[in-house]
């Protein structure tokens, strides 16, 4: 298929087609951050500025060096160094950027529905790099990508998503992508982070970890969002750790080839143990490696290119 998208805003509005496009394009690009020279000349010329306004490490990281490994001119840009601690808007920000002729706005936000609001007013295309609690379309891209590559398939598999789902941006987008490939989906949590309203995504809602844990053929381990809670909905860190924390104990349940992932960043001790984090059966570093390809495949389908041009080294 054709990609036609100027923008990527949500996961929810992507056919399982386009998904498995950029799922697709990303393996091509893979093999690039192996080469002596890691660039690729699909973006010379192109301008990428990432505007996040909120902290990150891996996503900021990984979109600015995907732009580079694309032959792009790049512009960081965070919230302390921008002037929204002026008291500017967000679309005066914006309308800025694409006043010095910026391609891409890669964008991350508190405020969700932010990059629609962009797009909605823009010429330049806009990617979601999260906004608030609503989406992380390229974090779960590159989830289902690992689990493609680890497992050959996403449709079929059972995949446990647990911890935090009420306020993860991560765990929606990933809930949208997996549907859609065919996977099987089970969210756990506690009650308060896990209500029921999610079965109307075509996903299990159970309270039950042990159980979920032994049917499992990937858990995918969210973190404790602290930061968009408005109160505390569970009784403490120590209480959430010996309901839900995946510890040795925990994972012997599992089945021997459980992939075990997380995007970041872990709460060692919290939500999952060291030694099972540092697992053979983790592929949550090969998760930050295919970040950077599934980023490459994105902002080069935006650019409107439909066949991946890997093979020429940038000069």
């Amino acid at each position: 298929m054709l990609w036609t998208r100027k923008h990527l805003l949500t996961i929810e509005e992507l056919s399982a087609e386009e998904i498995t496009l950029v799922l697709d394009t990303a393996a091509s690009f893979k093999e690039v951050s192996s080469r002596t020279i890691k660039k690729v000349p699909a973006l010379r010329g192109k301008t990428v500025a990432s505007l996040f306004l909120e902290p990150s490490t891996r996503t900021r990281i990984s979109f600015e060096l995907a732009a580079k490994r694309l032959s792009a001119d790049t512009i960081g840009i965070t919230a302390q160094a921008s002037s929204i601690t002026k008291g500017e808007t967000l679309k005066d920000t914006a309308l800025n950027l694409e006043a010095m002729h910026v391609d891409f706005v890669i964008l991350r936000h508190s405020a969700a529905g932010s990059p629609r609001f962009l797009a909605d007013r823009l010429n330049c295309s806009i990617l979601n790099a999260g906004d608030g609690a609503h989406e992380h379309p390229t974090q779960a891209l590159l989830d289902v990508f690992t689990i493609r590559e680890k497992l050959g398939r996403v449709a079929g598999l059972n995949v446990l998503i647990l911890g935090d789902i009420l306020f993860s941006r991560v765990a929606r987008s990933n809930i949208w992508a997996l549907v859609k490939l065919g996977a099987n989906v089970t969210l756990c949590g506690p009650s308060t982070l896990v209500p029921p309203i999610f079965r109307e995504l075509g996903v299990k809602v159970t309270t039950n970890f042990d159980a979920a844990l032994r049917e499992a053929d990937v858990i995918n381990l969210l973190r404790i969002q602290h930061e968009r809670q408005r109160k505390t909905l569970f009784p403490s860190i120590g209480e959430y750790t010996r309901m839900f924390g995946l510890n040795q104990d925990r994972f012997r349940l599992t089945k021997p080839g459980v992939l075990i992932m997380h995007p970041g960043p872990i709460n060692r001790g919290v939500e999952i143990a060291s030694e099972v984090a540092d697992s053979p059966r983790s592929v949550i570093l090969e998760q930050v490696t295919n970040g950077l390809a599934v980023r490459m495949a994105a902002l080069f389908l935006l650019n409107g290119v439909q066949s991946p041009a890997a093979s020429t080294p940038a000069s």
